[in-house]
């Protein structure tokens, strides 16, 4: 069984003047990849991904852009202009955004599923430099083509939790994004994992889909967490069927840790890394 990628999270309340520091931190500490999640009012998906594929070698990882606030075309511009600034180094990812917050900046849609699987079509045919006509319930595009589509295109995951979205991204997706694969001490869920995957991945087979499918889960962290409990949830998430564990400081007990106890949780996942590879 091949280890799950560990990444560190910084998460959308991490101030955006601390993110490059982190992100080199993690980089000299041997990590490969960073993720970063958009949270309304907080920071934004795009700015400091730009700013660390920029400045590091790392992979990027953006779990999620909240499609609603966005039209596809647009999304579909920035994602590409990245993917082709900075090659093989990008993982979107699309999903329904948080529901209140998308009420409180007058975009939330009568139907969440129906607009990610509108925005999904619509973006994965201009990344592959296609010519997209669609008047949907919610995008509408003219013949729109990209100027500029990446010559690699990156994989297009999908936040998902409920049935409906776990099937849209076996449907449409190139893998999916998992945020409740652990409990609140922290504590891996393989079951979760694998029920979700079971969905995802007839959606998969009837859509005749086939190639590689990557599957992301969070992973909070209790306070003075240690290497070896990382690495062994960590485990137990691959074993499931995880290609990728994003972890990240606190979130159990209360919201995700930022500025320096980021940093301070580098070397613990750096360490944690190390036990997975040697396993």
């Amino acid at each position: 069984m091949t280890a799950p990628v560990l990444a560190l999270v910084q998460p959308a309340d991490q101030p955006p003047r601390h993110m490059l520091q982190a992100a080199r931190a993690a980089e000299d500490a041997g990590l490969e990849e960073v993720w970063l999640w958009e949270d309304c009012f907080a920071a934004s998906g795009v700015a400091p991904a730009a700013a660390v594929l920029a400045a590091t070698g790392l992979r990027v990882g953006v779990g999620l852009f909240p499609a609603p606030l966005r039209v596809p075309s647009l999304t579909a511009m920035e994602i590409a202009t990245l993917a082709e600034m900075f090659p093989g180094r990008l993982l979107p990812g699309l999903g329904h955004g948080v529901q209140e917050w998308m009420e409180q900046v007058g975009v939330r849609p009568a139907s969440p599923v129906t607009l990610l699987r509108e925005h999904l079509v619509a973006i994965s045919a201009l990344l592959r430099g296609e010519e997209v006509a669609m008047r949907g319930e919610y995008a509408v595009l003219d013949q729109v083509r990209l100027r500029f589509p990446p010559e690699a295109v990156p994989p297009l995951l999908v936040g998902g939790r409920g049935p409906r979205t776990l099937r849209l991204a076996g449907e449409l997706g190139d893998g999916v994004i998992l945020d409740q694969a652990v409990d609140r001490r922290g504590i891996a869920r393989p079951q979760v994992v694998r029920e979700a995957l079971d969905q995802v991945g007839a959606a998969r087979e009837g859509a005749g889909r086939s190639g590689p499918f990557e599957v992301v889960t969070y992973l909070s962290t209790p306070d003075g967490v240690s290497a070896r409990h990382v690495a062994e949830q960590a485990a137990a998430l691959g074993a499931a069927g995880a290609t990728r564990v994003a972890a990240f400081a606190g979130g159990v007990d209360g919201p995700p840790a930022s500025g320096d106890a980021v940093l301070a949780f580098v070397d613990v996942l750096a360490d944690a890394a190390a036990l997975l590879d040697r396993a």
